[in-house]
This record gives C-alpha cells, structure tokens and sequence, in this order.
C-alpha cells in the first residue's frame, strides 16, 4: 500500500520546515481536525490505519466542524500546523484565498464518498413528509404571508401545511461553524425560500429573507450530532438535523423524515433520488507531504477499497461509497500533486 514520497513535494515541504534538521526532528503524527460528519469516518479509518502500517502511529482525528478545520489548515505551514481538514462542504474561493495568503498554496482535495443530510424526530413522534419549502417556513424569521413579509407567526407544523402533524415547531439546525449548515442553506432554505414566492427585493435583502433563522424556536449547534441528539432527547418533537450516518446509529431512538417523497439511504443517495446530499471531502496540505510521516500512505488506505469502497467497512459505518474508478482518479489526482482550484 506504501506510496513512494514524491522528490518535489520533499523539496517544498524541506523549505517549508526550514532545514534538513528541521525534517529530520518533524513530529510524527499527522493532525486531522473539521467536520464532524466526517470524524467517523477518519476516527475509524485512522484506527484501522494504524493496525495496517504498524510503523506509523495513529493519525490524532479531532472535530471543530469543517470552516473550523479549513481555518485551522491554512494558518500557515510548519508542524504547529494542520496536516489534514475534513470537510462536509468544498474550500469555498476565499477559503482558498485566506491558505494561498498565509503560504498554503498546495491544498489537495480528495472526495472519498456521499452522504445525506436527514430530519429527524423522536421515534414515538408524528411522521414527516417534508418539503423545502415546509422547513423554510418553520424555520425562516420572516415568511410571506399574503405578499407582504412578516415575523414568522407559525407555531405548530400543521399550520404550515395539514399534511404535517400538530406538532410544535423546534428545530435543531447545525450552527454556520459546520458544512452541513452550507448544505442545509442551499438545498433546503434557498429551495424552500424559492418555492415560497417571496415578494420582489433586492439581492442582500433576499438572502437574509432566505437564509436567517427566527430565534424564538430554532436553535443553532455549533457541536457535533450528539449535542442535537440530546436536544431531541430533551424534547422529544423537536426536528434535528443529522447526517445520515449518524442516524442510521441511532435508528433505535429517531424517525427520519422524507424529503420530497423520498427516504433517506444509502441506495436512495447512492442513485441521486434523496435530494438533500452532498460529497464527503478532505484537504491535505501538499507541503507538508515527505515531512510528517504517513500523509500518502494514509490518504491510499482511505480510498482503499478495504475502507471506502462498496462493502467496505466505512459503508458499514453509514459512508455511501463513490466508484472504485472514482475512488482511483481521486488517488491519481493526489499522486500526481493536482492542486485544488476554485
């Protein structure tokens, strides 16, 4: 599984460490932090990475969210720096911009998966059939109402649409730290603001109208899934946002929703049906390749078909897997040191 350290990427990295005294005293650890839909996977596979390449020691995985890992990525290179940031959004263009500015300017991306985000209930609660546009209006500050645009005044879903059960509104949403918030805007609350029918304003003021939450019953987690877990477990009929594997652990305590008519799976996402899904990503610092041990040989093992591929054990864990042809590129594309580009 060993890859062979590129001669231009030791180069870089021996630049960017100083010296060849510096290289040769590098910690030995490579530091993963973001996403904490991702932190799963990378907790398992930096596990299983260290079982299979017993000269190395276990990568040191940690959360933050994924803004929080890409901030964390492009402070600067050296070994008081990120190796790896996990992600459940891409490097925005000024993301990138902040690491071209700071001396990152060789930032690899590798999509390892999917995954899909869900809504989620406790188990003994109504059943939801969701629409965007049913999650903008439960959950946007202000919505239209006979054309003009008024202080949110739903409080019950059914209010919103009779379908929905008459339950009160509260909805766990992840805080704006976390990918999936990016997610979750553009393809729920921008969706939904859209098939609201908004009146005529400018652009600024259709993006806040889109885009900013009501306070009263809508709370944002800047932690990770199990913080809206035990929202839900504290009040039962409130709406969380989770990522499907996440979920699909906890299946004995939550009841997902439809979007759209359509269940969340991994065969639904998997065939492009769920219509609230998006790629799993991550982002290694090229300069750092050749100086902090393991980098290549870890980013191999996780697009291996052991881990990410169908029957692997990250699908096992809620991963949706990509092609093993996709999975093949993705590792080629690193190798071959292809930067990432907005």
């Amino acid at each position: 599984m060993k890859t062979a350290l590129y001669a231009s990427a030791a180069v870089i990295a021996l630049a960017a460490f100083g010296t060849t005294a510096a290289y040769a005293q590098s910690r030995d650890t490579i530091q993963i932090a973001g996403s904490s839909t991702v932190l799963p996977f990378a907790s398992i596979v930096a596990e299983e990475f260290a079982n299979a390449f017993p000269d190395y020691k276990a990568p040191n995985v940690a959360g933050g969210g994924s803004g929080g890992g890409k901030r964390q990525l492009c402070e600067g290179v050296g070994e008081a720096t990120l190796d790896i940031a996990n992600s459940s959004s891409k490097m925005s263009a000024s993301e990138l911009e902040s690491c071209h500015g700071n001396g990152v300017t060789d930032v690899r991306e590798i999509v390892f998966g999917y995954d899909g985000i869900v809504f989620a209930t406790g188990i003994d609660q109504g059943d939801f059939a969701l629409e965007p546009v049913h999650l903008y209006k439960a959950i946007a500050a202000q919505v239209p109402v006979d054309g003009e645009m008024v202080d949110n005044p739903y409080a019950n879903w059914s209010e919103i649409d009779a379908s929905l059960p008459d339950q009160a509104i509260f909805v766990a949403i992840p805080g704006t730290n976390h990918g999936t918030r990016e997610v979750f805007d553009q393809r729920v609350l921008e969706a939904g603001c859209e098939a609201a029918e908004l009146p005529e304003m400018d652009e600024d003021a259709m993006e806040a109208a889109c885009l900013t939450p009501r306070q009263d019953v809508v709370v944002e987690i800047a932690g990770d899934y199990t913080e809206t877990l035990a929202r839900l477990q504290s009040n039962p009929e409130a709406v969380g946002v989770f990522g499907l594997s996440f979920y699909d652990q906890n299946r004995d305590t939550l009841k997902v929703a439809t979007v759209s008519g359509v269940e969340p799976s991994l065969d639904t996402i998997a065939a492009g049906d769920y219509p609230v899904s998006r790629p799993l990503q991550f982002y290694v610092k090229g300069a750092h390749i050749g100086v902090i041990p393991g980098i290549e040989d870890y980013v191999a093992f996780f697009l291996s078909e052991q881990m990410a591929g169908a029957g692997g054990t990250l699908e096992a864990a809620g991963l949706v897997p990509a092609s093993s042809e996709f999975r093949a590129g993705q590792l080629e594309a690193f190798n071959n040191a292809e930067q990432y580009t907005r």
